[in-house]
């Protein structure tokens, strides 16, 4: 009879999420993994094949979240008022998951790259918004304008580069009116 499974894969991805925030991805090692579920990292091995694996997971649940995240935010009924709503969500998850976010929209491996379905599932949310105010055809410029916009204010943000002084949510409200306002457009 098979030994009863020890730990699961939701597990793992989990204590991997706990240990990537606490300690950044240096920290995020298949030995710590297999401490913080109860196991050791042979058993951690029958459910991930590598640190690659264990780092496209983590990056998929937390595209997972952030579409979630986004989807709550987009429930005001109007496009644009979706769309302030959807950029305040995205700069929210950067901010509570700032290493779940590098993963996201920082540079990696190609082996540690998450499935581009993750990534499509979670801004389709921003698609469907943005197709209802874009000019027809320019739905995905549109999209990725807003995305652009939005992580290249959280980046800067997270990285402590806003030093002029002034209310740094006050200008990210007016960048995301800016933006909104110039995608909103129609012509």
């Amino acid at each position: 009879m098979p030994t009863p499974a020890r730990t699961s894969l939701d597990a793992i991805v989990t204590a991997g999420r706990a240990i990537l925030e606490a300690e950044g991805l240096p920290g995020l090692t298949m030995h710590r993994v297999a401490d913080a579920v109860g196991v050791r990292p042979p058993s951690l091995y029958k459910r991930v094949s590598n640190r690659a694996a264990l780092v496209r997971l983590i990056a998929e649940a937390a595209f997972d979240d952030l579409g979630q995240a986004l989807e709550r935010a987009a429930t005001h009924g109007e496009p644009q008022a979706d769309l302030h709503a959807i950029a305040v969500a995205f700069r929210a998850f950067a901010r509570t998951q700032p290493q779940a976010y590098g993963l996201l929209f920082g540079p990696l491996p190609d082996d540690w790259r998450p499935d581009p379905a993750a990534y499509r599932r979670s801004l389709d949310v921003l698609l469907r918004v943005v197709g209802e105010v874009a000019t027809l055809g320019r739905e995905l410029e549109a999209a990725r304008t807003v995305t652009a916009w939005a992580h290249g204010f959280v980046s800067m943000e997270l990285a402590g580069a806003f030093r002029l002084g002034g209310d740094v949510d006050r200008a990210f409200a007016f960048g995301n009116e800016r933006v909104v306002a110039a995608i909103s457009e129609r012509g």
